[in-house]
């Protein structure tokens, strides 16, 4: 029997005049790490907007924990327990590394979640600079500052947009071992991923986005393996 946390049926979205997501539908069960993929333009981001609310879908409906949040607010949603990591981290540059956590906080009943000081036990290099400001931080201490500053908000899925975009390989594998961790912590993970190795490398299912539309999904072990599925949606071919 499944254990459903987020389900997305037939989702229409986009910006005005312009659809980008033409009937999206998917699912993700509690627990597990859900990778989204898919060319650039053809509405990753636009899923994960709708998610969090950014944006209100057209038509469709998006479930989470049982309950209807399609038109929920942003606010709401995240107290209801999703928390966004964007693209592009937008830290706050001009406050501290502790001063960033903390404004993740700000609106967020989470009594129970960690505090900032738990955040910074997480990120080791993170603790060594809680009194500098972002803007003096590397590109993946900056990212492991975005995704400490939403977990303030003691998420039961945590939405991660590009989280390894710009990055160097080594920072790159240590984002994937954040993901594992927080994974083995009880957290459900929806990635959004570019780098198409590190999207198969730390997800257990994965959806394929093109043109708005989920065009094919499995495990990840599987569309690792079909080579033609990879070449025909993604434009790749897995190293052996």
């Amino acid at each position: 029997m499944t254990d459903t946390l987020l389900s997305l049926e037939r989702v229409h979205a986009g910006y005005g005049m312009t659809e980008v997501l033409q009937g999206v539908t998917l699912n993700i069960e509690r627990g597990g790490v859900v990778s989204l993929v898919g060319r650039n333009g053809v509405g990753k981001t636009t899923t994960l907007r709708s998610i969090i609310g950014n944006i209100t879908p057209t038509a469709g409906k998006i479930t989470f924990d049982g309950e209807d949040v399609t038109e929920t607010s942003t606010e709401e949603t995240i107290r209801k327990g999703i928390a966004f990591v964007p693209e592009g981290r937008r830290i706050f540059p001009e406050l501290t590394v502790r001063e960033n956590i903390e404004m993740g906080r700000i609106g967020v009943d989470a009594a129970d979640g960690p505090s900032v000081d738990d955040i910074l036990d997480m990120f080791e290099n993170l603790e060594e600079r809680e009194h500098r400001n972002g803007s003096v931080l590397s590109g993946g201490e900056q990212q492991m500052l975005a995704i400490g500053r939403a977990l303030t908000a003691d998420p039961d899925l945590l939405l991660l947009d590009e989280p390894t975009e710009g990055l160097a390989p080594y920072v790159v594998r240590q984002i994937e071992d954040i993901i594992g961790d927080l994974n083995d912590q009880g957290i459900t993970i929806l990635v959004v991923e570019q780098n198409i190795p590190v999207a198969l490398d730390v997800s257990d299912y994965t959806y394929i986005l093109e043109k708005g539309h989920i065009v094919h999904e499995g495990p990840t072990e599987e569309v690792r393996d079909d080579e033609d599925i990879l070449d025909k949606h993604l434009g790749v071919a897995m190293a052996e």
